[in-house]
């Protein structure tokens, strides 16, 4: 099988992960084990009433909750298979000459590292700034990896598009405030944010005087036997959620901008990149009202997460495609 096939399955398990990865956080089973590797001391949940007892026995603080349990170890097995996809691709890599060599070892640092913080992130009780990082570990790998596929791929755009070239600049400003409208909600998720404010467009009530912007975005937040269901409280989580929409208010107007300039390029391929990425905006704004709306349903806060790896995914391959050398 070819490189680029290999690649493209392996985007697709990992679009798989990082879904799994979301719908786990969000059914609240990040601790549905509260060991590593394993579940209570085992390779699989424990089923047997003696297992369970056993495992209430050296967890006292735990009860088993099989369908919990069985949720987060699913998402480690999924991600324990990708991380073999890439060791695959890195040693096909590596063997062909042609092949790029730096990024598949890259790549395959970063997904050891994604590993230590998924350890962390359950030894370690769900602490905000473990499991955002280890969310934001997962979209980044799903990057280097379509960026992996690109090089097998040669993109070759006819006359180069002169126009489209000048839009380069404004494109790396669209990925990097992308990047922190992600940031930004992992930072709400990992700290239960979502249903702070429940009225649109911003905020119900008096919020403009509750914001409390040092003690929402300070990375640590003291020590606590667990950080499940979060820490702090109303107003830092308010603001949070505040500031993640008026953030995505930013960032929709800007790779809006951004999309309807490249609908006038010459090449076709940019032009699409402009009509997929609209279409990726709007969606994706569209869950972000829905969950508020509708008051996060499991489904379409699993779909958010999905749309803003695929947006990403997007407005790296405009860059990509900008950027690339004539």
């Amino acid at each position: 099988m070819q490189l680029s096939n290999i690649l493209k399955i392996t985007l697709v398990f990992t679009l798989m992960v990082i879904l799994m990865g979301a719908y786990t956080r969000l059914s609240d089973a990040g601790l549905g084990c509260p060991d590593w590797p394993g579940c209570y001391g085992h390779l699989t949940v424990p089923n047997e009433t003696h297992e369970i007892a056993k495992a209430e026995q050296y967890f006292p603080e735990f009860t088993v909750e099989q369908d919990k349990a069985w949720l987060e170890m699913i998402h480690r097995y999924i991600a324990g298979t990708l991380g073999l996809m890439v060791l695959g691709i890195l040693i096909i890599c590596l063997r062909q000459e042609e092949a790029p060599k730096k990024l598949p070892v890259f790549i395959s640092a970063l997904i050891i590292f994604q590993a230590l913080l998924g350890m962390w992130t359950v030894t370690m009780k769900l602490m905000p700034i473990v499991v955002m990082s280890h969310l934001l570990g997962g979209f980044t790998l799903f990057c280097l990896l379509f960026l992996l596929y690109l090089r097998t791929k040669p993109l070759r755009i006819p006359g180069g598009d002169i126009y489209a070239r000048k839009l380069a600049p404004l494109a790396v400003l669209g990925l990097v405030v992308l990047v922190i409208q992600i940031m930004l909600g992992g930072w709400t998720s990992s700290n239960y944010a979502a249903l702070a404010c429940t009225s649109l467009p911003i905020c119900e009530g008096n919020w403009v005087d509750n914001l409390r912007f040092a003690d929402a975005f300070s990375p640590f937040q003291g020590e606590h036997p667990s950080f499940e269901f979060g820490v702090l409280d109303y107003p830092t989580r308010m603001t949070i959620h505040v500031t993640h929409r008026i953030w995505g208010i930013i960032t929709a107007i800007l790779l809006l901008w951004l999309a309807i300039k490249l609908l006038k390029a010459q090449s076709s391929t940019m032009r699409n990149s402009g009509l997929l990425l609209i279409a990726l905006v709007i969606i994706q704004v569209g869950l972000g009202i829905s969950n508020v709306v509708m008051h996060l349903p499991l489904s379409i806060a699993v779909s958010h997460n999905g749309g803003a790896a695929i947006l990403l995914l997007c407005v790296v391959f405009i860059n990509y495609a900008l950027w690339r050398k004539a």
